[in-house]
Formats: C-alpha cells, sequence, structure tokens
C-alpha cells in the first residue's frame, strides 16, 4: 500500500509529465488558453494514459521482454521480442485514442472541435508513451502500481495544463508587456511552474 500511494504521489508533483520531462509540450502550450478545453484535453489524456499503462506493462511482461513467453513452455524461454515494444505501445494508444475521439464527437461536440487536431494527436503525444517507457525502466512490482502510475501520470498531466490555461484567462486582462504576449510569456509562466514542482522533489512518503 505504501508503495502505491508513493507511486501515486510521486507521478503528480515530482515526476509531473510536464513539469519534471516536459513531455506533451504541443498540446500543453496550445490548448491552454481555455480551462474547459484545457480540462477536456486533460481527462482525455488521463483515461489514455490509466488504460494503455496497465495493457502495456501485461504485454512487456508476458509477451516482449526476454523470457516473458517461459510460460508457454521451455522452448520459448529464450525468445526475446522487446524490438518490438514501440509499435505494440504505439498500436495499443491509438487504438484507445480512436475511442476517446469517438465518444468525445458523440457527446461533446463543441469540445470536439475545440480540440481540433490535437485530440487524435494524443496517440503521439511524447507524455502517454513516455508513460510506458518510465514503466519499462522502473520495473513496476505488478500490474496495480503501473495502473496507479498511469493515473497519477494522467492527473499531473490535467493538473498542469488546468493550472496554466486558468493563468493564461487572467493574463487575458493583465497588462503584459507587447513582446511577450502570447508563447513568451506562457514559457516564462512554464517555467516558473516547473521550479515550483522542483519543491516537491524532497517529499517522501
Amino acid at each position: 500500500m505504501e508503495q502505491v500511494l508513493s507511486t501515486f504521489v510521486r507521478s503528480i508533483f515530482v515526476d509531473n509529465m510536464i513539469f519534471a520531462y516536459y513531455l506533451g509540450m504541443c498540446s500543453f502550450v496550445a490548448v491552454s488558453k481555455n480551462v474547459k478545453t484545457a480540462l477536456g484535453l486533460g481527462m482525455a489524456v488521463t483515461f489514455v494514459l490509466f488504460c494503455t499503462l496497465p495493457i502495456n506493462y501485461m504485454l512487456e511482461n508476458y509477451v516482449l521482454k526476454e523470457g516473458a513467453l517461459s510460460w508457454l513452455g521451455p522452448d520459448f524461454g529464450e525468445v526475446n521480442l522487446s524490438f518490438l515494444s514501440f509499435i505494440i505501445f504505439i498500436a495499443v494508444i491509438a487504438s484507445f485514442v480512436q475511442l476517446v475521439e469517438m465518444v468525445v464527437e458523440k457527446f461533446s461536440p463543441a469540445l470536439y472541435a475545440s480540440l481540433g487536431i490535437f485530440l487524435p494527436l494524443i496517440a503521439v503525444n511524447c507524455a502517454i508513451l513516455g508513460g510506458s517507457l518510465f514503466m519499462q525502466q522502473k520495473e513496476f512490482a505488478n500490474v496495480g502500481v503501473a495502473t496507479v502510475y498511469g493515473l497519477g501520470s494522467g492527473l499531473g498531466w490535467m493538473l498542469a495544463i488546468v493550472g496554466m490555461a486558468a493563468i493564461r484567462e487572467k493574463l487575458t486582462y493583465s497588462n503584459v508587456p507587447k513582446p511577450l504576449k502570447g508563447l513568451g510569456i506562457t514559457f516564462i509562466i512554464t517555467g516558473l511552474m516547473g521550479m515550483a514542482f522542483m519543491c516537491f522533489s524532497g517529499l517522501k512518503i
């Protein structure tokens, strides 16, 4: 239980996909102009991470890595399919992104229109693929921990983009110097938020 809680908190605050690794920056910068739109994309990213990480974990540990197929028999003990990891991970992610796209288009056409090309581009969002690759590196004890890591990573990304959207909405009424309007002030705020999140790096559970 302690490992699960530690993984969940660290994935949101300490190992935040945006502020610790700066993954998924294209969507983060482009969609963080409106809180409602940012929340919609954040929920979509969280759902995809939450669903794909446990699936990719099981594929990694029971199909892809060296010796993973030993459950089929001794003849498969030395089979190593890890070279297929990228392709398999992206295929799983793309399948869930397609599902999310269809659901959003069906039940929230306004959100679908506001997200535009960035909704299908979740399939190649480096934050989502990064979650699966970090899962490989961290070698989680079981699929439950991997699932919690996926949920926490998604919530951390959503927290980052919604926070940025709220700040950018306030900046509309602020006296920002003309040379810094738009992307300039956005990058400055992203850096400041990244430094603020570094305060969590000493967090120990």
